[in-house]
């Protein structure tokens, strides 16, 4: 078995992953550039930096939470797959993409003044899959 083959699971895990923070990367910029319309319509200057508009915030929000948790999901995931499993490793992996995945139908479309509570759903389903990762590149290192 080639080492690509062995490792094909976490390397499509990977390729979802990354294709996904570029997906919520993408639905940032719509919502920049339908701020900019609206304030142009308005005749008035769209100030990305200092807006405080809900919806942008939110976009902000999913976009660098992503980026956030992207070091040590893939850093867990990648350990666990060498040491561990690379099929259970990619399992777990798919779990933790579905559950960033969930986390912009969780935020919601605006931010409020608050987040909102039904986002750690994702949040400690996501730590739970780290968790689970690293847990299993520990039992492998002290055995």
């Amino acid at each position: 078995m080639t080492l690509i083959e062995q490792y094909q699971d976490p390397i499509l895990v990977t390729v979802l992953y990354i294709s996904m923070y570029y997906g919520f990367m993408l639905v940032g910029l719509r919502v920049r550039l339908s701020k900019f319309r609206e304030h142009k319509a308005r005749g008035e200057k769209f100030d990305r930096y200092f807006s405080q508009d809900r919806e942008l915030l939110a976009s902000d929000r999913l976009q660098l939470n992503t980026l956030e948790h992207m070091p040590p999901f893939l850093w867990a995931m990648w350990l666990h797959a060498v040491f561990v499993s690379p099929r259970s490793a990619a399992v777990a992996g798919l779990v933790y993409l579905v559950t960033r995945l969930a986390y912009p139908f969780l935020l919601g479309k605006a931010l409020g003044r608050g987040i909102k509570s039904r986002v750690f759903i994702a949040t400690f389903a996501g730590y739970g899959v780290l968790v689970y990762l690293l847990g299993g590149v520990l039992v492998q290192l002290f055995r």
